[in-house]
């Protein structure tokens, strides 16, 4: 079922990482910092991020509550991991269930999934043999909830899929970076191209020395107060190896509106008579 037209207004968008190994400190996660780099170049944004291991029950209960988010306020989520055929992939399975879902062996993703076999075959000078025990079992990578649109995987043709939520949707992924990368901005770039702008968000800030952040609160109320289109952002240090204990107070936004609220920022700063350190720009 192929996936209908998106809504204009720009999403959030979310993160699952589904993995034992990820938790257990096996393998550091990548994804994250990959999904807010394809999402920064295109002038959009992660909102959030959950982890969670494999447990039948506990991928249920997350993609249960981003399929209601989805469907609630139209989020938009990645979910890596997890969608293999092995005993401990449980993915497509949970989505099934979280969907409420009969889960289907997809068209599309058979004659691809074949293909790939064919390929593996060919690669290894051997004749393609269909009814052989591990490649009835290869098929299982295209079992997906009945309401499921696929995904192309551009390294190996399996492919990954997508479900529909209102107006919001989940897109499942592969949990391996070379696989999944593309195909995070394969979905980016062909359901969500009208959402993207041309101006990225830009962030401007400042060290300052000797403040306490309930003393700065007030500022940072009344700059959002006025320059709603700005978020203000406060990271306070106790042991930073150059600056020692300070507070990075900064604003960020479109380029066309930060520097105004950043000018009003570093105005209230003065107010207080506090030193100053280094301007930041990212």
């Amino acid at each position: 079922m192929p996936l209908q037209p998106f809504q204009p207004m720009t999403p959030h968008f979310g993160l699952i990482i589904v993995g034992d190994e990820i938790l257990s400190g096996k393998r550091a996660d990548k994804h994250m910092a990959k999904a807010i780099e394809l999402l920064g170049t295109r002038g959009l944004t992660l909102s959030y991020a959950h982890y969670v291991g494999d447990d039948p029950a506990r991928i249920t209960g997350t993609l249960a509550q981003a399929f209601e988010d989805a469907r609630a306020r139209g989020d938009v989520v990645f979910s890596c991991g997890g969608i293999g055929a092995t005993p401990d992939d449980h993915t497509r399975q949970c989505a099934a269930k979280a969907l409420g879902e009969d889960l289907q062996l997809h068209p599309e993703a058979e004659l691809l999934i074949i293909e790939r076999m064919k390929d593996t075959a060919r690669e290894q000078g051997v004749a393609f043999d269909p009814d052989r025990s591990d490649n009835v079992h290869r098929l299982n990578m295209g079992v997906f909830p009945t309401s499921a649109a696929i995904i192309p995987n551009p390294y190996n043709k399996i492919p990954g899929f997508s479900c529909r939520a209102g107006e919001g949707a989940v897109h499942f992924l592969p949990g391996f970076p070379v696989m999944a990368w593309p195909m995070m901005e394969w979905v980016l770039d062909t359901h969500y191209a009208q959402h993207q702008r041309q101006s990225a968000k830009v962030e401007k800030s400042v060290i300052v020395f000797g403040a306490m952040e309930s003393t700065l609160t007030p500022l940072m109320e009344s700059l959002e107060a006025v320059h709603p289109a700005i978020r203000v952002f406060s990271l306070p240090s106790v042991d930073h190896p150059q600056y020692g204990r300070h507070i990075e107070l900064g604003v960020k936004g479109e380029a066309a509106v930060v520097d105004a609220a950043y000018a009003d920022l570093l105005a209230g700063l003065k107010r207080f008579e506090l030193t100053l350190g280094p301007e930041l720009v990212r």
